[in-house]
């Protein structure tokens, strides 16, 4: 088990191997262009070597890309799913161009339409992305917190799109703030054994290829996407350890999406702390 953190790709994207050692990360997570905009950047083949020399020097890894906020493959726009698929199509390029694992993306709400209404159009959405994208490249689906009609805050509705889909390079991230918001009481060990045990029922644990590792500020159940340092939310140090105990987890790397305890984005204190907690686990 590897931990890590969403760092930032600003001033060439090499310069997120530096960030990363200097907070701990093992592991990383990056965007590959403004997270609130649908431009994509192109790298320069001097930017791309370097990333790949500096990962393999310090052994940071796997990366993987975050896909832009304004996907949503659920959208009744048309103009906006044909940005959602452009954009997935980008970035899982820039995976290949990178050697970094995948895309993990939120699939984006039906704004009340209901899952039924929007289930085909996700499928075939889906389909279209991978069908046109690399096969050493994962198409990674991020579960929600369940707010404003967000898809795929049930393990059940992940799993549906998968088995329809079809294809073994679609994947999961499981991040616990969402989980815990959703109802999966991931804090106790019986509700942790619960959720995973519905999650290899519904989606297959073969799927799972990474964790956004982040506490929560709303309660269980609350239904709202807010994250939290580790520690410092409802989920908490017990939760936490009780999570990578789980052998679920055992090969899977955890990646920090905290606001940072001076609110600059995940820090080495928060990665500490995963590390501590792993160790406790008897995983170190």
């Amino acid at each position: 088990m590897k931990v890590g953190a969403h760092v930032k790709a600003s001033g060439g994207v090499d310069k997120a191997i530096g960030r990363a050692e200097d907070i701990g990360a093992e592991t990383i997570q990056i965007f590959s262009g403004a997270p609130q905009a649908w431009r994509r950047k192109e790298y320069r083949p001097e930017e791309v070597e370097a990333y790949k020399a500096g990962a393999a020097e310090k052994g940071i890894g796997p990366a993987f890309i975050h896909g832009v906020y304004l996907v949503n493959l659920a959208t009744d726009k048309e103009e906006n799913l044909a940005k959602s698929l452009d954009a997935l199509v980008h970035d899982m390029n820039v995976c290949h161009l990178l050697g970094v694992k995948g895309v993990i993306f939120h699939i984006g709400s039906h704004r009340g339409a209901g899952y039924e209404q929007v289930f085909r159009q996700v499928v075939e959405s889906v389909r279209k992305i991978v069908d046109a994208t690399p096969e050493d490249t994962w198409l990674i689906l991020e579960n929600s917190a369940g707010m404003g009609g967000a898809i795929g805050s049930k393990f059940e509705e992940l799993g549906r799109i998968i088995r329809e889909v079809g294809n073994p390079r679609v994947k999961v991230c499981l991040d616990t703030q969402h989980t815990f918001a959703a109802g999966y009481d991931l804090k106790t060990k019986d509700g942790l054994v619960a959720a995973m045990s519905e999650f290899e029922a519904e989606v297959g644990l073969d799927r799972l290829v990474a964790v956004h590792a982040n506490d929560s500020k709303c309660p269980l159940a609350g239904g709202v996407d807010r994250h939290e340092n580790i520690g410092e939310g409802h989920i908490g140090l017990d939760g936490f350890q009780n999570i990578m105990s789980h052998p679920a987890f055992r090969d899977v790397p955890f990646l920090l999406e905290t606001p940072g305890f001076d609110n600059q984005g995940p820090d080495q204190r928060n990665v500490e702390i995963l590390k501590r907690l792993r160790e406790k686990a008897g995983l170190s």
